[in-house]
């Protein structure tokens, strides 16, 4: 098990510019519990109103969203119709390369695992992702809310699929026999677990978290946000076994998803509030886009 503690952040100064038409890619993301899709050019789209959603991801061809309501997971099209449930009780999902499938986590015996489902109803049981699983699906083990922003991040369940489908990172995993907290990279035909990030026992003195993953396009990099007890919240890239770590961004950045191959949306705090960041990965530079959390960029633009 691998564990990389050394982590170097991007030391050009940031360049903070307005946000501008025609700037940016469409993304969906949250706000105050609803799905909202900021077209790019300035228009902002509201795709549910009952404020019990979460975790919004785009499907590989743009034309579908995966999303938590109340537990479960849904999708629905782009402009808010369509809606269906998928599976009964779900973390956040990742969609499979070729966008018929959807990973998340559910309960195992009482445990979390991956699980898979059809992304359209009726969209059949889960089944285990990895090999060597045959429990049914059930509810993922319940934690109370936190009270602020790294308690909240702590139990995170969003899962990530490598753009090949070899690959799926995830929290928790065979690692949890050894640390408090771990995030795990796993190889789907074989089951085979690295673990890139922990926390907590195996000789790692330190409370933490390492949760909601993200692969870049090429599936070369592997983000994902981290906290340890004596430090900030922070955007950590690594390659897919936690090797050649960087921080990314700054302090109390989160939640980064990838845009294409030199750009990432990030979440972050500004005046005390979430916002959507537009950032270049080369330079630093980043852009404001509107008050939000849990972005989601269309592939594609």
């Amino acid at each position: 098990m691998l564990r990389i503690c050394a982590a170097a952040a991007i030391g050009a100064a940031t360049l903070l510019v307005p946000h501008t038409a025609g700037s940016t890619p469409t993304v969906a993301y949250l706000r105050a519990g609803d799905v909202y899709v900021d077209d790019g050019g300035g228009t902002v789209h509201r795709l549910t109103t009952d404020g019990r959603n979460s975790r919004p991801r785009w499907s590989p061809d743009g034309r579908r969203i995966a999303y938590l309501h109340a537990g479960a997971l849904w999708v629905m099209d782009p402009d808010g119709n369509g809606k269906e449930q998928v599976a009964a009780s779900a973390g956040g999902a990742s969609w499979s390369p070729d966008g018929r499938r959807l990973a998340f986590v559910a309960g195992c015996d009482g445990m979390p695992e991956v699980f898979t489902v059809g992304s359209a109803a009726p969209a059949g049981e889960p089944v285990p992702l990895l090999p060597g699983l045959t429990c049914p699906a059930g509810p993922a083990p319940s934690h109370a809310p936190g009270s602020n922003l790294a308690e909240r991040l702590h139990h995170d369940d969003s899962v990530a699929w490598s753009p090949d489908g070899r690959l799926i990172a995830f929290r928790g995993g065979d690692c949890e026999g050894v640390f408090d907290d771990c995030l795990t990279v796993a190889d789907v035909p074989t089951g085979r677990q690295t673990a890139v990030d922990a926390y907590g026992g195996g000789g790692e003195v330190h409370r933490g978290f390492a949760v909601v993953p993200a692969w870049n396009p090429d599936g070369t990099r592997l983000s994902w946000t981290a906290w340890r007890e004596d430090g900030d919240v922070t955007v950590v890239e690594a390659d897919p076994s936690g090797a050649g770590r960087r921080q990314v961004g700054t302090a109390t950045d989160r939640e980064l998803a990838y845009a294409g191959t030199g750009r990432a949306v990030l979440t972050t705090t500004r005046d005390g509030v979430s916002w959507l960041v537009l950032m270049d990965l080369g330079t630093g530079s980043r852009t404001y886009l509107r008050p939000g959390s849990q972005p989601s960029p269309r592939p594609g633009g």
